[in-house]
């Protein structure tokens, strides 16, 4: 599967984002997905993924209450939905596609996405 997310841009704190990830190839209700996010001279983290068919996500707890996964099935894509953004929040988010969930582990996913900038000023 191809990823594409986009989104991402430069925002005051406090403000909102919402990412998306946009897939391509094959059946795209057939992967749970994830998303991460990784700031200069840090290791790539996890933040959430969510189930086959959205009925189940899993959390990071750094960013519980103010993230938000949802996936369309329909349109193929993955949403994150980010509020009450933080300068800590800058990174680059990535999206990833998997074929079972295992765990947050970067290396349980298979695909990835380019990658989309969040920079949250103060």
């Amino acid at each position: 599967v191809q990823l594409q997310a986009s989104g991402g841009g430069l925002v005051q704190a406090g403000g909102s984002l919402r990412l998306s990830c946009a897939a391509s190839g094959r059946t795209f209700s057939s992967y749970v997905m994830g998303w991460f996010r990784q700031a200069p001279g840090e290791e790539r983290e996890f933040v959430l993924g969510i189930s086959y068919s959205g009925a189940a996500t899993y959390y990071s707890g750094s960013v519980k209450g103010r993230f938000t996964i949802s996936r369309d099935n329909a349109k193929n894509t993955v949403y994150l939905q980010i509020n009450s953004l933080k300068p800590e929040d800058t990174a680059i988010y990535y999206c990833a596609a998997g074929s079972a969930w295992y765990g947050p582990n970067p290396s349980n996913f298979d695909s990835w996405g380019q990658g989309t900038q969040v920079t949250v000023s103060s």
